[in-house]
Formats: structure tokens, sequence, C-alpha cells
């Protein structure tokens, strides 16, 4: 029992693994791709996950809003300021990087005015919080982009369910205050075949217990 078992449990890692490698070459594919308008509905299934996209329309810097980030370049925030698209529609674009000891008053300064043209990744939002710490919208204290949240405490009305994560960011500058775009880290855990060796030695190691008892007996 325990060998088939074991045995299982190999097999299906092995399965997890080909799954895993083929959801990373799909992800791989859409972020090195020719960018797209950003989709009707935005319902952030797994097929839009990492969709490139450009979308068009006007800042509202007021709205801007800063999370708390950890990056290769250090911690700090993310500055995420929600664009009226031409369509009327609304969505939160995370412009990029800003160094801890930014204020809010001075990222919203820095929003573009006029037109602006946004070229990155759509992404899932973040509710509620992160691992450790929910968020305190009360305190303005922002631990994970939960893009409802954030208008909500904003008072900006409905938004897209999804934001979008900067790679290039057309639009004049207001400042010299400009945060960093194209940090997105994609990372997927790729372990299943280390799993799946591990499951294996056991049925081996239980078959192995099986031919020694039987012939002992």
């Amino acid at each position: 029992m325990a060998v088939a078992l074991f045995g299982a449990l190999g097999v299906w890692q092995i399965q997890r693994m080909h799954w895993k490698h083929a959801l990373i070459t799909r992800v791989d594919a859409r972020v090195h791709a020719a960018p797209v308008a950003l989709p009707a509905d935005a319902r952030l299934d797994p097929s839009q996950e990492y969709l490139r996209v450009r979308v068009s329309g006007t800042y509202n810097g007021a709205a801007t809003s800063l999370v708390r980030a950890t990056t290769v370049l250090g911690t700090g925030y993310w500055t995420l300021t929600p664009l009226r698209l031409d369509d009327g529609r609304q969505v939160w674009i995370n412009r990029g990087f800003l160094p801890t000891g930014t204020t809010r008053r001075a990222a919203a300064a820095a929003a573009p005015q006029g037109r602006a043209t946004v070229i990155g990744l759509l992404r899932s939002p973040e509710p509620k919080g992160s691992i450790l710490q929910s968020n305190a919208p009360q305190d303005e204290r922002w631990y994970s982009r939960d893009v409802v949240a954030l208008a909500s405490a904003r008072g900006i009305g409905a938004v897209s369910p999804a934001f979008i994560d900067a790679q290039v960011e057309q639009a004049q500058a207001a400042g010299p205050l400009k945060p960093v775009p194209g940090l997105t880290q994609i990372h997927f855990p790729d372990s299943h075949f280390g799993y799946a060796l591990t499951w294996f030695a056991m049925a081996a190691l239980s078959l192995f217990g099986l031919v020694y008892v039987w012939r002992k007996a």
C-alpha cells in the first residue's frame, strides 16, 4: 500500500512539474509580447495575469497612494495613481518605486499632468494586506495593492479589478521626483522534481522493506 501511495505521489509531482513549466513558458511569452489594449473585463483569470498592455488617459494625481515595498533598490513604496482611460474606465497604475521617506503629498505632486500612455503588466489585486500586516486605510498604512480598498479610501468610484505594473511611462514629468518602473518580480517556485525524487525514494525504501520482511518470514 505504501509503495503504491509513494509512487503515485511521485508521479503527481512529475505531472505538476510539467504543468509548472508550461505555465512559466506562457507567462514568459506574455511578458515579452507586443502590448495589447486593456481587456474589457480585466477579470484577471490565469490567461490575463502578466498580460502586457498599453493604456492612455489622464492621471488623478491627488488620489496617489504609497504602498510599502521591498525591492532590489531597497525598502520604500510602490507609487499607485489611478488613470482615467479614454473610455471612462479607471485603472490603478503602479508607476514604480520611491524610497523610504517619500511623502504621499510629494508623490501626488509628481504625477504627470495631461495625457499619459503606459505600457505595463496586468496584475491581480492584493486584497486586505500582506501575509504579516493588514492594510490600515484610516492610518494611511498600505501593505498590499488592494485596488478596491484604495479606491474606496480615495473616494474615486469604481475601478478596474486589476492594476498595471508600469514598464514604460510616456508623459510629461511634473518634477524631479520620478518613480522607478519595471521592477516586477516574476517567480514561480519549481521544486516539483526534488519532491518527486523524494517520493520515489520513499517508494523504493518501502519496497525494500517489504522484500526484506518477506525474506525473513
